[in-house]
């Protein structure tokens, strides 16, 4: 599984990247988190404000952070999925 933590590396975003790595780490899930900053990388995901989540390519949150019980759920729906 891939995630990615779409932003500048500002506090949101490192938020962000704290919550989907403890909800990997409670799953027991085999999973990259990676962030990404580059723009023009963002933006090729057709969100226009961040922090942004994107698990297996599927853009999951833009602007916001989500809850960790919806990033629980987009990850065991990714997994479901396989």
């Amino acid at each position: 599984m891939n995630i990615k933590i779409l932003g500048s590396g500002c506090a949101n975003c490192r938020k962000l990247e704290a919550l989907a790595k403890e909800v990997v780490s409670e799953l027991g899930v085999e999973a990259q988190v990676e962030e990404v900053k580059d723009f023009k990388a963002i933006m090729s995901y057709g969100i226009m404000t961040t922090p942004g989540l994107v698990i297996d390519g599927m853009v999951k949150s833009a602007g916001r952070i989500p809850s960790k019980a919806e990033i629980t759920s987009w990850i065991t729906t990714a997994l479901s999925g396989r």
